[in-house]
Parts: C-alpha cells; sequence; structure tokens
C-alpha cells in the first residue's frame, strides 16, 4: 500500500514511537520510516497493564503471542481489581466479560439486583472472567468452546519498545541516534527538518511525535495550546518502583487500592510485581506519598522508586501541518483504566485510514481527525471520573473533593440517565462499552432509583433458576481450568 507520504519521520521511542513505527512501515513498505530517538533521553518505562484492544493490533502486525510474553516478561490480565474506592474494606471487579444481556426483562443485571445476593451472591459470580480471576485461573478461549470472553496483557513497557524495535528495524525502519535540539519550520507553519546535536539533519514529509510529555514537536514547536483536566482528574505525580515477588500469586488482574490522595496500582509480571502510586500532590506531599507506596509492595524493592510529574488533559489540536502527535505527547489520562497504549493505537487506526487515501488529508479530514481523537478523550476523560465521583468515602480531602465535585456534562447525563431509568447511555467514540460502565456503576453500589417495570415479565422463580443455572455454570467451568501461573508456564514453554 502506498501513501503521499514518502518519507515519514518518528521523533521518540519507547512503547508510542516504536508502535507506531511499526505499525506505518508494515502498512507503507514503499515509504521510508525513519525513527530518531536519544539514549541520553531514556524512556518512561514500568510495569503495563493494557487493554484487550492490544489483541488486534499484534494480531494486525502478525506478533505471536508466546513470543510476545517471553519477551517482554508478560502475563494475561482478565480485568482490574478495585479495593477500597467505595469505602474501605470494599472491592469489586472490572471485567473484560459481560453479564448477559443489558435490557429488558432479559437484563441479567436487573434481575440480579430485583432478586437480591444474599440467594444468588455478588453479581461478579455472574461473568465468567470476574470468576477466573477471584480463583487465579487462566485458560484463553477457543473456537467454539462457550467461553467467550476477552483479555489483555501485563508487561514491562521497555521491554516491549525493544520487542517492537527488532521487529520495526527487521521491516526496514531506519533508526537515528541523536539529540534533537531544533525544529525548523517550513512556511506554511509545518516541519521542514529537525535538527541533531552532531550537525545531522533530518527531513520529513510527516512527522510523529512520540517524544513523551516533552512534546517537542506539537507542544514546544508549534505551540499547541493544552486543554487541561485537572479541575476533575486531580493527581499529578506518580511513584513508581518494581518489586519482587516474594511468594505473591500470579493473578490475572490488575490491582489498585485507593489511598489517602489518590490510588496504588499493582501488576503481575512473570518475574517481579510491578508497583506505583498515582496521587494528587495538593493533597499530599511527595515523600508521604513514597512512604504509601513503599507499604504497599509484594517483596523487597528491585530498584528506586521513580516520580513521575504530569497534568491530565490533552492538546487542542493532535494534528497540526504535517504533525501528528501519538502517545503522552498528545495528552494523558492517568493509567488508572490502562488507557494509554489503547489511545495510541485508536491515534494510529485513525492516521493509517486517513493515509491509505493515497492522497495527502485535506483540512475537512484532519479536522475530523483532531475532532474524533479529542472525543475519545473526554469519553475515556468521563469513565475515569466515574470511579472517583461515586465514592462513599469521606476520610480525606481528596475523596470528600470528589464525591462533591461538579462533573462534566456528557458524564452528569449519563450518571442521570441511569440513575433514573438504568439506562447505560453510549456516545459515539466510546472507548468502554455498556458491560464496562456497568461493573462501574455496579461495583460502586450505585443503582437505579427505580427498578424497571419490564423485569416483572419474567415470574420470580424463573428469573432466580436462569441465574443459578448462569452462575453455577460459570464455577463448574472455572473448576477445570488450571492456575493462571501453570496456563502461562504452558504458553512460554511453546
Amino acid at each position: 500500500m502506498n501513501t503521499a507520504y514518502k518519507r515519514i519521520v518518528v521523533v521518540g521511542g519507547g512503547t508510542a514511537g516504536w508502535m507506531t513505527a511499526t505499525a506505518l512501515a508494515t502498512a507503507f513498505p514503499a515509504s521510508t520510516v525513519e525513527l530518531v530517538e536519544s539514549e541520553e533521553i531514556g524512556i518512561v518505562g514500568v510495569g503495563e497493564a493494557s487493554f484487550p484492544s492490544i489483541r488486534a493490533f499484534h494480531k494486525i502486525l502478525g506478533i505471536d503471542e508466546a513470543q510476545f510474553l517471553r519477551a517482554t516478561d508478560g502475563t494475561f490480565k482478565l480485568g482490574i481489581e478495585f479495593r477500597d474506592w467505595r469505602e474501605a474494606g470494599a472491592k469489586y471487579f472490572h471485567t473484560f466479560g459481560d453479564f448477559g444481556g443489558l435490557s429488558g426483562p432479559y437484563a441479567l443485571w436487573g434481575q440480579h439486583r430485583r432478586l437480591g445476593e444474599a440467594e444468588l451472591g455478588a453479581l461478579d459470580r455472574q461473568c465468567l472472567p470476574s470468576v477466573m480471576a477471584s480463583q487465579g485461573r487462566f485458560m484463553a478461549p477457543g473456537p467454539g468452546d462457550g467461553r467467550q470472553f476477552n483479555y489483555a496483557y501485563h508487561f514491562d513497557a521497555a521491554l516491549y519498545a525493544a520487542f517492537l524495535r527488532t521487529m520495526a528495524l527487521q521491516r526496514g525502519v531506519r533508526r537515528s541516534e541523536g539529540r534533537i535540539v531544533d525544529a525548523v519550520r517550513r512556511a506554511d507553519g509545518g516541519i521542514a527538518h529537525l535538527a541533531l546535536a552532531d550537525g545531522r539533519v533530518v527531513e520529513g514529509d510527516l512527522f510523529a511525535d512520540c517524544s513523551g510529555f516533552a512534546s517537542l514537536l506539537l507542544g514546544r514547536a508549534l505551540e499547541e495550546r493544552y486543554v487541561d483536566f485537572s479541575r476533575w482528574l486531580p493527581v499529578d505525580r506518580a511513584w513508581a518502583c518494581p518489586s519482587a515477588r516474594n511468594g505473591a500469586a500470579l493473578t490475572p488482574s490488575t490491582r489498585c487500592t485507593a489511598l489517602e490522595a489518590g490510588w496504588a496500582w499493582r501488576i503481575p509480571l512473570s518475574n517481579r510485581t510491578g508497583h506505583g502510586h498515582v496521587f494528587a500532590s495538593r493533597y499530599i506531599d511527595e515523600e508521604r506519598a513514597r512512604e504509601q507506596l513503599m507499604q504497599q509492595l509484594d517483596g523487597a524493592a528491585l530498584a528506586d522508586a521513580r516520580l513521575l510529574r504530569f497534568s491530565a488533559g490533552h492538546r487542542e489540536r493532535f494534528w497540526v501541518h504535517n504533525v501528528v502527535a501519538l502517545g503522552l505527547s498528545s495528552g494523558f489520562l492517568e493509567p488508572l483504566e490502562s488507557t494509554s497504549i489503547f489511545l495510541v493505537q485508536s491515534g494510529l487506526g485513525r492516521l493509517i485510514e486517513l493515509l491509505l487515501a493515497g492522497a495527502r488529508p485535506g483540512q475537512e479530514a484532519v479536522a475530523a481527525y483532531n475532532a474524533g481523537m479529542r472525543r475519545q478523550f473526554e469519553r475515556i476523560r468521563d469513565f475515569i471520573i466515574l470511579h472517583y465521583c461515586l465514592t462513599a468515602r469521606r476520610d480525606s480531602q481528596l475523596w470528600r473533593d470528589m464525591a462533591s465535585m461538579e462533573l462534566p456534562e456528557t458524564l452528569a447525563f449519563k450518571i442521570h440517565a441511569w440513575r433514573q431509568a438504568g439506562a447505560l447511555h453510549q456516545y459515539d467514540q466510546e472507548g468502554f462499552d455498556a458491560t464496562s460502565w456497568l461493573a462501574i456503576h455496579a461495583g460502586m453500589g450505585h443503582w437505579p432509583e427505580r427498578a424497571d417495570p419490564s423485569l416483572h415479565e419474567m415470574p420470580h422463580e424463573d428469573a432466580l433458576r436462569a441465574l443459578r443455572m448462569r452462575r453455577d455454570s460459570i464455577a463448574a467451568t472455572v473448576a477445570t481450568m488450571p492456575s493462571h501461573q501453570d496456563y502461562l508456564h504452558s504458553v512460554l514453554a511453546r
């Protein structure tokens, strides 16, 4: 396939840079793809939890699952366990599976809510991957076996970048090592070429800015305005530290534990555990936040804790002149739902679709790209806010403020629709489907004020029988599965 851009330059390595270079080289082998990175600068590489869409990306690129897992110390992920978000001691699971039908008399969640947990147990028991995660079991779904659910991965982000780098170079990507000291503008405002510290010049027709928080091209050179989300998402710091597993179970799920001024992540890799504490600096000082992180570790720290600083939000536009920003250079949303790589994929997918037309996209196409990415960020922003605003915690100022904040209109409408009618309203460009929204509402104990009258069309005993059968069938299926660790070992041995 061909594109009108014959010289594509990717600025920055890391996950976003090498994802972009590999995808563009695969899609457009007739174009020259050059990646410029500096070993002096390094990358933001910590334990990474991903979103199920990464499997589609790997399939397109022809990446073998076992090879990927071996190269990145990877494990499987069925969802996220949230602890202490609703209130201290409470926990729930955001699944990559489903809870059956979502509307009408056959809405499983509605019938479950109508009949009560005393008889049926928690709603999570009606979802296959939720039960798998609770028991530490895993087995990939197979065609026609009735075990249909989605899954993602945990992996070392630095190793993933190296894995993609090898693939990209094999597919013709040129790598230039060097520190960028200037981005020289064209007469029309775009970028003509990059000037490196050693005097070399890198020219391009299209530049993909994957330079991380520095945003060298879109933010610094083109001075594109940043849209700040901190009024709703005040966390602006993160400590990250790997630890020894120390005998801890190799769980097929990420864990997010609410703390005084933020939350802590736990990401199980095959050889260690990734830990981090995301917090709001206006509510806690950095040293106290670091101490709280160290209390969360599975075992001995394997490195010094690293501090990352950021601001939630995105650039006003993502594509300006001949610069397209992908990854942290375009914006950042806290890693609560593991959406960073998904947003890179989303931007890449839209970009490649436009470039496939052959001609250079016009102003309308670029404007549509920018509008679509802006909506994507806003939809995910709303989903993340949902985790905070439904809290019943009042034990620290952060949680009191989050429970009483003024919400974005888009989120306020969705919450109203759910509360009044049990409607899981979906806008366009959603990052999470209705099942995901249901998992958070249910997990936070936030139910509609009135039951849908159609639920009573199904007799009480029929509904109870159906729910028991589904629960028991799931339990029996999970009982036959190997542990996550045993299954992972079998995959790695292939």
